[in-house]
């Protein structure tokens, strides 16, 4: 006789627990409160953008070794359009470009954020990371992590109702990306949310599906660690290391 605790959530309770994991987003790590409070200096801010610019330039990979790994025609159809988002194609110089163009809003030159020169070693690993899971993962596994869009629309929108007012030195063409991002990540959501609800059926899948997103969530909440400790703190790598 199956034990109640092994039955299968419903689709929605399903959903709902994987909306519920929004508690472990980083829009919660003390880093993103300080930014969304208007309390990073400029030097703080930078290098929150040139960190992130790693991860930027790492999506487009991660999303071409789930391409490489399905072998579904219709998937890869709609997948592509990720790949095409970040890149870049004839009709939109697309979202790493925008992020460069955050990086000079914020006062950076574009050599300066494409050198990748101030990316911490802890953010480095954390996106390794990411994108050594999305090459070696199941397509289905890999794809489902990309769920933490569920919740990126509320950051997105954060950034732009608050940093005009906390950091009006931004210039104004540095706000491009989170716009795109506001209807691009919906849309990638609802195609993620469609694979993840079709695929995990068992109580067993369903679970190890939690610990996939919540994998994903480690990966943002230890980007920001790093930060936190390098530019909050002031203890960046070897920070005790005599030159």
């Amino acid at each position: 006789m199956q034990n109640s605790n092994d039955q299968a959530w419903s689709r929605e309770e399903f959903a709902d627990r994987l909306r519920g994991m929004e508690r472990y987003y980083h829009i919660h790590h003390p880093y993103h409160v300080l930014m969304n409070e208007g309390k990073l200096n400029k030097q703080q801010l930078q290098g929150w953008v040139a960190n992130r610019y790693y991860y930027q330039i790492s999506i487009p990979i991660k999303d071409a070794n789930i391409l490489a790994n399905c072998p579904d025609r219709k998937t890869r159809a709609i997948w592509i359009q990720r790949i095409l988002d970040h890149d870049g194609h004839p009709d939109d110089p697309g979202g790493i470009e925008a992020w460069v163009q955050l990086g000079m809003a914020v006062g950076m030159s574009r050599e300066e954020i494409t050198s990748l020169e101030h990316v911490l070693p802890g953010v480095r690993f954390a996106v390794d990371a990411y994108v050594n899971f999305a090459r070696r993962s199941d397509w289905h596994e890999a794809a489902s992590s990309s769920l933490t869009e569920l919740f990126a629309p509320k950051i997105h929108q954060q950034r732009l109702d608050n940093w005009p007012e906390h950091y009006p030195w931004v210039k104004q063409e540095g706000y491009i990306y989170f716009r795109k991002r506001l209807s691009e990540a919906r849309r990638d959501v609802e195609h993620g949310l469609e694979i993840t609800l079709d695929w995990y059926r068992t109580r067993e899948q369903q679970e190890r599906m939690m610990d996939i997103l919540k994998f994903k969530l480690d990966v943002l909440w230890s980007m920001a660690d790093a930060m936190y400790l390098a530019y909050i703190t002031d203890m960046p790598p070897y920070f005790n290391i005599a030159d």
